[in-house]
């Protein structure tokens, strides 16, 4: 191993002898407590299996599962030996799952119970693939535990701090989702860094509750590994035994998104007391809902821009410092806002946001001239729209027409994908999909319908149809059939127009 290397699972060894015993997870639905050097001892240990298995460095491994602790163990795992994680969108639908496994060859799979039945299904088509139970079920020679060996010694692989960790999928601008590949100093200098900024300290204890497949979920749950904070992992989001959680653990550190922290505020409504401990949460929410929270504890809302490709965050800042601002550039993030043509506008014009920097992803597997456009120029271009202001704060302004997202909870949703399952119905002739405020997602998706002539459909019917076909998070909360369909002069729908007509 060469001297200037350092990777995740240098930082599991560092911790493990650094706070030893002390307790680094729990895990609320068993109750179950464990320590930092026990972590360490269960991440070599499945690391040796793995390695009796024929997995080596740069090989894939896909995880597909709610939070188990069991994903932390195959992440250190993987770091030990130079493998790459998966972690696969348990919402999507059984034909996306399929498209993003075989996007990167994975040689083995862990699976939880819950979707047993999705890689069942699809097995057929996955060459060479070899899957195991996500959990240690007891009387199964197939689950995480059988691969774990009784060790003497384990000799880690060379890795270096640019090597792959992790694939993670972004969502479909063009039908197709792309792998963003993340590299172990992707991932530790954006959890450093986020350390700073929330001062996340051995003192503090986080709730894991967004999903591991989710760059969120994974870097604060790294971040406050990294400082020796106490992870408590809960396999699915429930407001009320989170509130409870919070209560009887004193969690102090919350990643969110609309409408998490509404849900744990609304069932901790009768017992305000409850909360009183959660001092610090970062995320994206409703301007309400943060001022309610930050009343209600006295604690610090810290607002963000940021994405996959850049391991995270971009921005961040202090809710109050600028309410409505995304914050400022992060210490290890060059950014830039920029016309077409690249060319850096002055203060208060908006353009796309450009991002250079050792958080940058290293590239899009498999798609090369992606990649190079992504990184034209010399920098990295989000396709998101922003501006800043004489303070330096970055004002979030939608995404370039080509790039449209919606973000209903969290989540990305490109138009175009959810255009194109609609116009496979036989009565859909034309569609427009975009954004529009919804009070529960903070953003929900729309769908503006021109049928064919002499057809009918149902608001309902459209609905189902596409939530039967892709993730059900993608399907349109609202639907709007139309007769005169606004079109270009080039054949193609007058989005802008058909946005400005039906936003409402």
């Amino acid at each position: 191993m060469k001297a200037h290397n350092y990777t995740f699972y240098n930082l599991i060894c560092r911790n493990a002898m650094t706070f030893n015993k002390e307790i680094a997870w729990f895990i609320s639905e068993s109750k179950t407590d464990i320590s930092f050097s026990d972590y360490k001892n269960k991440t070599q240990r499945l690391a040796q299996g793995l390695k009796l298995q024929g997995i080596q460095k740069g090989d894939r491994i896909g995880v597909i599962g709610k939070n188990f602790f069991e994903c932390f163990v195959i992440y250190g795992a993987a770091a030990a030996i130079g493998a790459v994680v998966v972690p696969v969108n348990f919402r999507l639908s059984k034909d996306e799952i399929y498209n993003n496994i075989s996007d990167v060859s994975p040689k083995i799979l862990f699976v939880d119970d819950e979707f047993q039945h999705i890689i069942e299904d699809i097995k057929d088509r996955l060459e060479r693939v070899f899957y195991y139970n996500l959990v240690s079920n007891e009387g199964q020679d197939s689950n995480i535990s059988s691969l774990m060996t009784d060790l003497q010694s384990f000799e880690p692989v060379s890795v270096s701090g640019d090597d792959p960790f992790l694939i993670i999928h972004t969502a479909a601008i063009d039908g197709k989702a792309r792998g963003a590949v993340l590299t172990h100093s992707n991932i530790l200098l954006s959890c450093l860094q986020l350390c700073h900024i929330m001062k996340i300290s051995q003192d503090d204890v986080h709730l894991n509750i967004l999903p591991f497949f989710h760059v969120g979920g994974l870097m604060i749950a790294i971040s406050a590994f990294m400082s020796g904070a106490l992870n408590i992992i809960m396999k699915k989001f429930e407001p009320k035994a989170a509130s409870a959680i919070i209560e009887n653990k004193n969690v102090s550190v919350l990643f969110d998104f609309s409408p998490i922290l509404s849900g744990i505020l609304e069932a901790a409504h009768e017992k305000q007391d409850r909360l009183k401990s959660l001092k610090k949460v970062i995320g994206l929410e409703t301007p309400e809902t943060i001022e309610h929270y930050q009343k209600l504890t006295g604690g610090c809302f810290y607002t963000i821009f940021g994405q996959t490709e850049t391991s995270g965050l971009v921005t961040s800042g202090k809710y109050d410092d600028c309410p409505g601002s995304a914050g400022k550039p992060v210490p290890l993030s060059d950014v830039c806002i920029v016309d077409d043509t690249d060319i850096p506008l002055p203060t208060g014009q908006t353009g796309e946001i450009l991002v250079r920097g050792p958080l940058v992803f290293k590239e899009y597997i498999n798609l090369a001239d992606e990649t190079t456009h992504t990184f034209r120029n010399g920098w990295h271009h989000t396709g998101d729209l922003g501006q800043f202001d004489d303070n330096g704060f970055l004002f979030y302004k939608g995404r370039k027409p080509e790039k449209e997202l919606i973000k209903p909870g969290g989540e990305n949703v490109y138009p175009a994908e959810v255009e194109n399952v609609i116009l496979q119905h036989p009565d859909v002739k034309k569609t427009v999909v975009f954004g529009v405020p919804d009070p529960k997602w903070k953003e929900g998706i729309k769908a503006v319908c021109q049928l064919n002539e002499g057809t009918s459909l149902t608001e309902q019917e459209l609905i189902d149809f596409v939530g039967a076909r892709i993730a059900r998070y993608k399907k349109p909360q609202y639907v709007e059939f139309i007769d005169d369909f606004p079109m270009l002069s080039n054949g193609l729908p007058d989005r802008v127009e058909i946005k400005k007509r039906f936003i409402r």
